[in-house]
């Protein structure tokens, strides 16, 4: 039996989504949205519709109104809890979310629902879904890429958001890279979020091949939670490389969604693909 990645660990998620997924985070959803639309040519609009949820299977349900109906149809791979995609619907694109947690997409139904959105939410793993030339264009943010065991799956990500995209389309990461682990490593710190003490450590794995990171919750009644997980580490250059490998066509590199240089002062790293 094959032992699970720690990633498919929903508790996890449950335990620790206050902490990754503030109120600061949700605030800065509507401008990154924006940034996205923005980059890839589209017009940015208020739709309202009808919700709707499936597991790896596409939506059968209907739109209300034909707002959006030359909106772009954009992949939000590894979704969360919505925070990108019901911005991206709310602004006139065809979203669908895509996450292995349950409970994850049953937050962003109840959030699209809230706003009165169409959002598609499909529970899957990325490593396995593909839907051919589907998309006008596709995202991974905040950080939501390089949590397999091998380059080779992360690749297999790659490649199935390529193919699910039309030709021509974008691709838009943004994670941490390799470079601004780098700069800014700490050893720990401590710090107050979502209701949490929360305590931080981090040590370097391989190579600065990945970050080891164990973060302790400890809630107001003095109840601890303690996870420790590692995420690979990708510099810039690597990751373009895998992205051209994979399928697309080029890949430019900044440091934020206003394509500033991605150099010593870069906020994030953000890379933006075409097909």
């Amino acid at each position: 039996m094959k032992k699970r990645d720690w990633f498919e660990n929903e508790s996890f998620w449950a335990q620790y989504s206050p902490v990754l997924f503030d109120a600061q985070r949700w605030a800065e959803a509507p401008t990154v949205a924006e940034s996205v639309l923005r980059i890839i040519g589209a017009k940015i609009r208020d739709p309202r519709t009808e919700i709707n949820i499936s597991e790896g299977e596409p939506s059968d349900g209907e739109h209300t109104d034909g707002d959006q109906s030359d909106g772009p149809t954009i992949l939000d791979a590894g979704c969360g809890p919505g925070r990108i995609s019901v911005e991206l619907a709310l602004r006139g694109a065809h979203v669908t979310g895509v996450d292995l947690i349950r409970p994850f997409l049953n937050a962003a139904l109840d959030t699209a629902q809230g706003e009165g959105v169409y959002v598609e939410l499909v529970q899957a793993d990325l490593r396995s879904f593909v839907r051919p030339e589907a998309f006008d264009a596709a995202v991974s943010l905040y950080t939501s890429f390089g949590y397999c065991d091998t380059i080779e799956e992360d690749l297999q990500i790659l490649s199935n958001i390529a193919q699910s995209i039309k030709p021509g389309g974008w691709f838009i990461l943004e994670m941490t890279g390799r470079e601004i682990a780098v700069r800014d490593f700490t050893e720990g710190e401590w710090f107050e979020r979502g209701g949490f003490t929360v305590l931080t450590e981090f040590s370097v794995e391989g190579a600065w091949e990945g970050l080891r990171s164990r973060w302790m919750l400890i809630d107001k009644n003095g109840t601890k939670v303690d996870h420790v997980y590692v995420q690979r580490l990708y510099s810039a250059i690597e990751l373009k490389r895998l992205m051209i490998a994979s399928g697309f066509s080029s890949v430019e590199i900044y440091g934020d969604f206003d394509f500033s240089p991605y150099n010593e002062k870069a906020r994030t790293m953000v890379l933006v693909a075409r097909k």
